[in-house]
C-alpha cells in the first residue's frame, strides 16, 4: 500500500490551507478546534535534543553560553550529541571537524590515554546542566586500520574538501583494543561524574556508517558496535547503548543497512562476548531535501516525514523492537549545517522564519507518525549549535551567530513551554499527512495546531508553512479550546509569536543594515530582539461554558504560542 493511501486509511486525515507571508492581507480564514478533554498520548519533550560536528565549540565562550541557553529552554534535562569525540588532534576546531586526541600508542604499540580535552568538553555540558549522547567516533590516528589500495591515505581531510577520505573513518587495526579504548573512556567518565549521571547518559555507536563516515563493510560495522558496546557494558553494566545512526530510510540502501543491524540484534551473537547483542536505543537519521533555483529555496519537508514514516514501518514490524526508544539522532530540513550562504545563497533561508515555521510543522507530525506506527519515539535531535569565527548571519543551520540567537531557537523555547498531555486538534487550514508525506506543502499554506494540557493551564502552537518562500500569505484564525474545567470563569492568556516582528534578530539586523562590526548597542539590541517575544501583555479572557475562544492573525513564515493558566 502506497504511503498516501495507507495514510488516508489509518488518520482520515483531510483539510484544506489557508495562508502565510508577512506583508500580504489575509486571503483566507481557519477554525482551529482545540478539545482538551480528549487525549492523544504524552507530551514526549522530543525537542530537547541538540548536535554539532565540532565538539570543541563547547569550549568557547559562546558555546557554553548556548548550551546554558539549552539548558534553560526545557524543564527536563537537554541531551547533546557531538561528533569526533575520539578523534585524534590538537583540540582546534574547524568546520566539521574536531579532536580530543583521547587515544594515541607509544612506539612498543601501549596504549597512551589523555583525557584533557575530552574532560573539557565533558565539563562545559556539567556546568551548563546538560547531558550528553556519548557518540563513541571517530577512529584515533593509532588505531586506524590502513585500507588495501590507500597506502598515502591522510588521517584529516578540513573542509572544503572531503572530510570523510581521510583515516579518521576507518574501522579499528585491532577490535580488542577498540573495545577497551571504549572500556576505559566509559570508566573514565564514571569515575569524574559518578555512576548514577552517567546511567542517565546514551552512549552511541559511530555516525551514519551506511555512508563515507565508515570505511567498512556493514559485517565491520556490526563488529564495531558489538565490540563497543561490550566496551561500554564492561565498564557500566546498564548503561544505555545503541545505533545505527544510519541515513535516511528512504533511500533503499539506508533501509536495508538498518533492517540487517535490527536483524542482527534481534537473532545474532555479539562478536565481543558470543552472546546477545545490546540494544535500549534504535537511532537513524531523517532530513528534508530543498531545492535550489535562481537563489530561492523550495524546502523538501515530505522528504523527512517520509524517513520518518519507512523507519516506524520497519521498526513497527518487527516485534522486539516495538516498544524500544527511537532517537531521530539527526533531523533536519538538509544535510549540511556546515555549508553557510556563501556557499549557496538559499541557505539564507535558515537565518529567517522559515526554519522555525518548517520545524514546527515536522513537529507535530512526528507526534502522528509515531501514534500511527505505534513505536516509542522519545527524540527529535536538531543537528544545529553555533560556529565560531564567522560572519553574523552567515547562513550556517545554527541556532545563533556570534552570541545571537536566530529565530529557530524561539521554537525550540515554545516546544519547552508546553507538556502534560497532548490534546486533539483539527484545523480548517491543515494539509492532510497524506499529502505532506507525498508532495509536502506545495499548493495552499498548512495551518495547523498542537496542543498540550496541564492540571491548570493548556497551550496551543499554531503555524502557517509553505515550502515555497513567496507562496505565503496571511491568515486570518479562529482558535476555539473547549474542555477548560467547568468551575473557571476567567483565564489567563499569554501570545507568544516569531515572525516578521516578533523573537527575529534577523529582521533587526537587516534593518540596522547588515552590520559586520556592531556597535555595543547595536549587539545588546540584537540580543533583546533574539528571545521569544510576547505579542502584547498577558491578558484575562472569559471562559464560557468550558470553552475560551481566541482570534488572531498568522503572518506567513510564522509561528504562534498560547498559553492558558486559570
Amino acid at each position: 500500500m502506497k504511503s498516501g493511501v495507507l495514510w488516508m486509511a489509518m488518520l482520515g486525515l483531510g483539510g484544506a490551507a489557508a495562508g502565510m507571508a508577512q506583508t500580504q492581507r489575509a486571503v483566507d480564514t481557519v477554525t482551529i478546534d482545540v478539545d482538551l478533554g480528549k487525549a492523544e498520548g504524552a507530551a514526549v519533550p522530543l525537542y530537547r535534543w541538540f548536535g554539532y560536528d565540532e565538539g570543541n565549540y563547547s569550549t568557547t565562550v559562546q558555546g557554553r553560553a548556548l548550551l546554558g541557553e539549552l539548558h534553560d529552554l526545557s524543564p527536563v534535562p537537554v541531551y547533546i550529541r557531538a561528533h569526533h569525540l575520539l578523534t585524534s588532534g590538537d583540540g582546534v576546531p574547524q568546520l566539521k571537524w574536531s579532536s580530543t586526541n583521547v587515544y594515541s600508542e607509544d612506539a612498543t604499540g601501549k596504549p597512551v590515554y589523555d583525557f584533557r580535552l575530552l574532560d573539557g568538553i565533558f565539563d562545559a555540558y556539567k556546568a551548563a546542566g546538560v547531558r550528553p549522547v556519548v557518540e563513541l567516533g571517530f577512529m584515533p590516528k593509532d588505531l586506524a586500520a590502513k585500507l588495501p589500495g590507500k597506502p598515502d591515505q591522510p588521517y584529516e581531510v578540513l573542509y572544503p574538501k572531503d572530510t570523510l577520505a581521510g583515516a579518521s573513518q576507518n574501522p579499528p587495526k585491532d577490535y580488542a583494543k577498540w573495545e577497551e579504548l571504549v572500556r576505559v573512556v566509559t570508566a573514565h567518565l564514571v569515575e569524574r561524574y559518578g555512576r548514577e549521571e552517567v546511567l542517565r547518559w546514551y552512549f552511541e555507536v559511530w555516525n551514519e556508517p551506511n555512508i563515507a563516515y565508515f570505511h567498512g563493510t556493514e559485517d565491520a560495522y556490526l563488529k564495531l558496535y558489538d565490540y563497543a558496546v561490550a566496551g561500554v557494558r564492561a565498564a557500566l553494566p546498564g548503561a544505555r547503548v545503541g545505533g545505527p545512526a544510519t541515513t535516511s530510510p528512504r533511500d533503499a540502501k539506508a533501509y536495508g543497512y538498518l533492517q540487517t543491524f535490527l536483524e542482527h540484534v534481534a537473532t545474532g551473537k555479539s562478536a565481543a562476548t558470543g552472546g546477545i547483542v545490546p540494544l535500549d536505543f534504535i537511532t537513524f537519521h531523517a532530513k528534508g531535501q530543498p531545492t535550489f533555483k535562481d537563489g530561492g529555496v523550495t524546502m523538501g519537508i515530505d522528504r523527512e516525514l517520509m524517513d520518518v514514516d519507512r523507519g516506524f514501518a520497519l521498526i513497527a514490524g518487527m516485534p522486539k523492537f516495538r516498544k524500544t526508544p527511537i532517537i531521530l539522532s539527526e533531523a533536519d530540513p538538509e544535510g549540511c549545517a556546515a555549508c553557510s550562504s556563501k556557499n549557496n545563497p538559499a541557505n539564507r533561508y535558515r537565518n529567517g522564519t522559515l526554519y522555525p515555521t518548517y520545524t514546527a510543522a515536522v513537529y507535530k507530525r512526528l507526534f502522528d507518525l509515531a501514534d500511527a506506527r505505534g513505536v516509542n519515539l522519545v527524540g527529535m535531535l536538531s543537528w544545529s549549535f553555533e560556529f565560531e569565527g564567522k560572519d553574523y548571519f552567515e547562513g550556517f543551520r545554527s541556532l545563533s551567530t556570534n552570541g545571537i540567537d536566530k529565530p529557530v531557537l524561539n521554537v525550540f523555547r515554545m516546544f519547552g513551554m508546553m507538556g502534560g498531555t497532548r490534546a486533539a486538534t483539527t484545523s480548517t487550514g491543515e494539509v492532510p499527512m497524506a499529502t505532506m508525506l507525498s508532495t509536502g506543502v506545495r499548493g495552499r499554506p498548512d495551518v495547523a495546531a498542537m496542543a498540550t494540557r496541564g492540571a491548570s493551564e493548556a497551550a496551543v502552537l499554531l503555524w502557517n508553512y509553505h515550502d515555497t518562500v513567496g507562496e505565503d500569505e496571511a491568515a486570518e484564525v479562529t482558535v476555539a479550546v473547549k474542555g477548560v474545567p467547568g468551575t473557571v470563569r476567567r483565564a489567563l492568556l499569554e501570545q507568544y509569536r516569531i515572525d516578521g516582528t516578533h523573537s527575529n534578530a534577523y529582521a533587526v539586523w537587516m534593518a540596522m543594515g547588515s552590520p559586520q562590526s556592531p556597535s555595543a548597542a547595536q549587539v545588546a539590541q540584537l540580543k533583546q530582539a533574539g528571545g521569544l517575544e510576547l505579542m502584547r501583555s498577558p491578558e484575562w479572557v472569559d471562559v464560557a461554558e468550558g470553552k475560551v475562544v481566541v482570534k488572531t492573525q498568522l503572518p506567513g513564515e510564522s509561528v504562534g504560542l498560547l498559553r492558558l493558566s486559570w
